[in-house]
């Protein structure tokens, strides 16, 4: 629980911006988010964690410093 100001910065994710793209993955059927990486070289998608809100959204691309707008979105 945090009280007065007490607020963690969130902790930046280490990842190389040359060889992986930060990512939200969305299931058309369920609505389940998952955030990850796409590997530039094989095109493939790495989860990293499970997404439960845009909350969480936002949170991921403050660890990443990607924009919201600038996140990929798969379906």
């Amino acid at each position: 629980m945090l009280f007065f100001g007490n607020h963690k910065k969130p902790e930046k994710i280490a990842y190389n911006p040359d060889e992986k793209k930060p990512a939200v993955r969305k299931s058309i059927c369920t609505g389940e988010m998952t955030a990850g990486f796409i590997d530039s070289r094989t095109g493939k998608f790495q989860e990293f964690m499970l997404l439960e809100n845009q909350k969480a959204v936002e949170h991921f691309c403050e660890q990443t410093g990607v924009k919201r707008e600038n996140l990929t979105e798969i379906y």
